[in-house]
């Protein structure tokens, strides 16, 4: 069985796909976070650099892409395609690296807290970029 869905409904998939797998890191960020006595303040500042860096440099482009190309495919799209295939393989090596770093505590609490804080919160405002772009 092969489902096919619109152009409104894949950049609606991608929206679910990035708030989720964002909402995800973040728990792991905050759980991470609440067993670091480290200052909140100054955690708060870092996570918020990470945020802007993750959202300018990268997500928010990697939004103006995929919207440009799923706006430019037909109507009747497989349920997996708003991504492409590089999109995939980077979402594979992202999940891999993140459970690899933590599973071998390759890098400090403070650092997991802050990093995947910030890059989560980048996450899913992107998320709410294809939403809000799926229903307008």
């Amino acid at each position: 069985m092969k489902f096919k869905v619109n152009n409104k409904q894949l950049l609606l998939l991608a929206g679910m796909v990035w708030i989720v797998a964002g909402a995800n890191i973040l728990r792991i960020g905050i759980l991470t976070w609440l067993t670091d006595s480290q200052c909140w303040l100054f955690k708060a500042g870092e996570a918020t650099i990470v945020f802007l860096l993750f959202f300018n440099l990268i997500f928010r482009r990697l939004y103006i892409k995929h919207t440009d190309r799923i706006s430019k495919k037909a109507n009747n799209n497989h349920l997996l395609s708003f991504f492409d295939l590089k999109g995939w393989i980077i979402m594979l090596f992202m999940i891999t690296l993140g459970v690899t770093v933590r599973k071998f505590q390759l890098l400090p609490n403070s650092f997991i807290s802050v990093f995947y804080t910030g890059l989560s919160t980048a996450l899913i405002i992107t998320g709410i970029l294809f939403f809000r772009k799926g229903i307008s």
